[in-house]
Parts: structure tokens; C-alpha cells; sequence
């Protein structure tokens, strides 16, 4: 009897040690990124059929589509970035090295987001290089598992940092612009040398390499790429006061137009609008750093969207590094090559159908448009979205990688 009463209560022991090791596990070891759904493989799907625009092709997307893409939370790749090292392999960006061509010009990014942190790694391993340098700039008000997440990609990833001041970021709001202006700042600290500075969002997305983008670069010799053109009846937009909260001190969804009017910039500086979204020299991020720059920011505190002028007026100054005179003619989202954004007016007569859906005017492209993406001559396209056509993004993957990889043999 004393030793099947000492057999059971082993038993019990070894079993509440087994339970407390895989608690223990459990607690303490962090969870793999789910993966995934990778379409193209489930569905069979041929991206060079589909750059062709091969009917049969283009038939199995639409059948794809109606499936639900239910990709990675946030929460998921804070787990997956706890282990640096299995991250860093597991991804493919310890394989990403460049050629000399390539490091011999390193660029700068700022990304300023704000939801869907595995998107916003996509977006980061598609542009990313060892000799580049990329500040992150997430709004405060995004979610906690959001932030951990950025801040997982920065402990992972030595040369991605997240900006040293944060904004609450406002729509058409002045937050919006400084948090490009944080990034800006820090990256003029920054040890790397780069070239060019070029701002995203976390929809964006690369239609060229590294290499290629380098090589479109240095063709500019200082030139800036920036949207800039005649106010066009936007005038209301710096004209008047604008206030961005109301009296309890709590922002207003958007900016509110007053009847208050507003002097007329300084220093005699003529108003030009565009994008916010830009291709800048090193030497113009110096020069946006000057007195005549922060009294422009500062009496752009109180407009309309002032990051839809500030970078369009300030190419246009006089004397600036990669300076577009005034009387040159306008710079349009056509010819800026930095980011394609396709508006629903416009397509009728400058843009083939959107393949995708539309979400506030804008085209969040399909899979019909990856050929004209590749091909039209731009570096980004905005918008893109797993949710609205998760092939899009994967054969934008796929086509990139291909051409990395030829590149790669013919510099070897």
C-alpha cells in the first residue's frame, strides 16, 4: 500500500511540474507572427500572367477577392519581433546587402503612421537596405500594440529609429507636418549621409529597387521632387484663420474655417500648392531648417492643410538648393514621379479604371493595375491595401524581388 500511495503522489508531482513547464512556456515565450495567407500560392496564381493580363489569370484573382484576407494583428508582430534574430531571418533582411552603386548613395525615410503594423513592415522590408537610414513617426494616438510593434522593428532593425518627438496627429492639421518635420530633424543627426529624403504613409508602396531608385536619384543632380503648383481657388485655405479646437481644448475633426483673415505670408513669399508628400536633398532639409523656413512654419500654424504648401512654396524660393523658379510651369502629381496617387475624377481622362475600390476619391488599386503601376514611371503607389486586394501587394513583391535579384547577378 506505502508504495502505490508513493507511486500516485509521484505521479501527481511529475504532473505538476510538466503543467508548471508549459505554463511557464506559455507566460514567457512569445508567440510566432501568424503567417500570412500568401494567395498566390492558394489560389495558383501566376504574376507574370497577370502583368500580361492573361484573362484566365485575372479570372482566379477575382474568385481570390471574395475570400476574407485575415492577415497578422499588431499584436502578432510585437510576438514576432521579441526573437531580433529569427525575425531578422525569417523575413529576408539579412539577405538584403545593395551594391556599392547602391551604398555609395544612401537614402533617408520618414514614415509617419498610424494603424496596421504588418503592412507597415511590409512597406519597410520592400524599401529597406542596411546603408539606409528610416525614422518612424507613429501617432500618439494609435494603439498600444501599435506602438510596441514600431518599437519592435527599431530594436530589430539598427538603422530604423522611432522619431524623438511625437505629434497627435490632425487631419489637414499642422501635426501632420511636423511629424514629417520631427523625422526630418532627426535624420539630419543621423550618422548615414544620405542623399535624399523621402516621406510615406503606411498605404504606400515601392514600383521600383533600391538600385533603380538610386539611379532615377542621381539623375536629378540636386533637384528636389516635389509637387508645386498655382493655388488654383485654394487661396481660402491661407487666407483665413483657422482654429483646430474648440473651447474645452479637444481638436476639432477637421480645421475650422473663420472670418478672421490672415497676413499675407512673410518674407514676400508666393504661395504654390501640391502633395504632402515629397523627394528632398539633404541640402533642402538643411535650408528647411532655416529662419525664413520657421517663420513660414509658424505662420502656416493656423492654415488649411499646411502640409499640402509648405513643401510646394518652398522649392519655389528663391535661391533654395534644387530652387524651381516661379515662373516655371506647374508641377503636377503627373509629372512629380515620388508617388502615384489615382483620383477618382481624374480617371476618365488621365488614368485607366480603378481595378480596386475607391475609399474617399482615391483608388486603393486592384490586381488589373499592376502593369500600369510598374510601367507609368513613378517610385510609390498610393494606396494599397491587403483587405481590397492582398495579390496586388504580393505580385508587387514578387516582381521587385525579381528584378533585386537579376541586378544582383549583373553586378557580380
Amino acid at each position: 500500500m506505502r508504495r502505490l500511495w508513493l507511486r500516485c503522489n509521484l505521479q501527481k508531482v511529475i504532473f505538476f511540474f510538466f503543467a508548471l513547464i508549459l505554463l511557464c512556456v506559455f507566460i514567457f515565450v512569445p508567440a510566432e507572427v501568424s503567417e500570412r495567407p500568401r494567395f498566390i500560392v492558394e489560389f495558383g496564381i501566376n504574376c507574370s500572367a497577370i502583368y500580361d493580363m492573361e484573362p484566365v489569370e485575372v479570372n482566379k484573382c477575382l474568385v481570390a477577392r471574395k475570400k476574407r484576407y485575415v492577415g497578422p494583428t499588431d499584436k502578432n508582430v510585437v510576438n514576432a519581433t521579441f526573437d531580433c534574430d529569427q525575425f531578422v531571418a525569417s523575413k529576408g533582411y539579412d539577405a538584403l546587402q545593395g551594391s556599392e552603386f547602391e551604398r555609395e548613395f544612401p537614402l533617408a525615410y520618414s514614415l509617419v503612421v498610424h494603424k496596421n503594423a504588418d503592412l507597415v513592415e511590409r512597406l519597410l522590408r520592400a524599401i529597406y537596405m542596411p546603408h539606409n537610414v528610416y525614422c518612424i513617426h507613429y501617432d500618439q494616438k494609435s494603439s498600444d500594440d501599435f506602438k510596441s510593434a514600431m518599437q519592435g522593428l527599431t530594436r530589430c532593425l539598427p538603422n530604423v529609429f522611432i522619431a524623438s518627438k511625437l505629434e497627435r496627429v490632425q487631419y489637414a492639421a499642422i501635426s501632420r507636418l511636423k511629424a514629417d518635420l520631427n523625422c526630418l530633424s532627426d535624420l539630419m543627426e543621423s550618422e548615414v549621409k544620405w542623399k535624399y529624403v523621402i516621406n510615406l504613409c503606411g498605404q504606400d508602396f515601392p514600383l521600383r529597387t533600391n538600385a533603380e531608385l538610386v539611379s532615377d536619384l542621381k539623375m536629378l543632380k540636386g533637384r528636389n521632387m516635389v509637387e508645386s503648383k498655382r493655388p488654383g481657388g485654394k487661396e481660402w485655405r491661407w487666407r483665413f484663420h483657422h482654429v483646430l479646437k474648440n473651447e474645452i481644448s479637444d481638436n476639432y475633426e477637421l480645421p475650422i474655417t473663420t472670418n478672421e483673415k490672415k497676413i499675407p505670408p512673410p518674407h514676400n513669399i508666393e504661395m504654390f500648392v501640391g502633395s504632402a508628400y515629397f523627394t528632398l536633398s539633404w541640402e533642402f532639409v538643411l535650408f528647411a531648417q532655416s529662419s525664413l523656413a520657421r517663420d513660414f512654419l509658424s505662420w502656416s500654424e493656423d492654415t488649411y492643410s499646411p502640409d499640402e504648401h509648405f513643401w510646394a512654396t518652398l522649392v519655389r524660393v528663391p535661391g533654395v538648393p534644387g530652387e524651381v523658379l516661379r515662373s516655371d510651369p506647374d508641377i503636377t502629381e503627373l509629372t512629380s514621379k515620388t508617388r502615384l496617387v489615382k483620383w477618382k475624377n481624374l480617371e476618365k481622362n488621365l488614368y485607366p479604371p480603378c481595378t480596386g475600390e475607391h475609399v474617399r476619391s482615391v483608388c486603393v488599386y486592384g490586381v488589373g493595375e499592376l502593369r500600369w503601376l510598374l510601367n507609368y514611371g513613378h517610385w510609390f503607389a498610393n494606396k494599397v491595401d491587403p483587405n481590397i486586394d492582398p495579390i496586388l501587394i504580393e505580385c508587387l513583391e514578387e516582381k521587385l524581388l525579381e528584378k533585386q535579384m537579376a541586378s544582383n547577378k549583373t553586378m557580380k
